[in-house]
């Protein structure tokens, strides 16, 4: 149990950090168009690319229905602050909801990866390093919501040594 505690906090903090540093490029390509940011490996690996293009925000899916200026139109980093907060903290319960939770918005998050990824492969043709490694980091987690065991959903906590 406690191995799970760590795993969940090591890759919520890893998220985490993947978000942070996501908005920073986004800000300072925003306010500088010469920012190139350490991610920026090559011209079709270009982090600072794909944060300042439309699907950096919204997930690519707000700015075409509610406009660029929506207040719902926020960078996908703020996104994954919250989705990893939320890990983190909803995975010290061992509630039902908490468990239902934690499940539905890694399953979210899984697809909105699949999505970000596909956009990334066929549509920006980019490889981001940060992005990629955010879709493993929210896979992780689905893959750890999926195998959590829950006294209140019938299902026993293996027991720790």
């Amino acid at each position: 149990m406690a191995a799970l505690l760590l795993l969940r906090a090591a890759l919520c903090a890893a998220g985490a950090a993947l978000s942070l540093y996501a908005l920073h490029v986004e800000h300072e390509a925003a306010r500088d168009p010469r920012y190139r940011a350490a991610c920026d490996l090559a011209p079709a690996v270009s982090c600072t690319r794909v944060f300042s293009s439309r699907w950096g925000r919204g997930l690519g899916l707000v700015e075409p229905v509610l406009g660029k200026e929506s207040a719902l139109n926020v960078p996908n980093g703020a996104i994954g602050l919250l989705f990893y907060l939320l890990q983190g903290l909803l995975g010290l319960s061992r509630s039902r909801a908490a468990a239902v939770t934690l499940l539905v918005t890694s399953a979210a998050s899984a697809l909105a990866s699949l999505w970000l990824g596909a956009v990334l492969l066929f549509r920006l043709r980019d490889l981001c390093v940060v992005c990629v490694s955010t879709y493993g980091v929210n896979l992780a987690l689905l893959w750890l919501n999926l195998g959590q065991k829950h006294p209140k959903l019938g299902k026993k906590h293996p027991k720790s040594h």
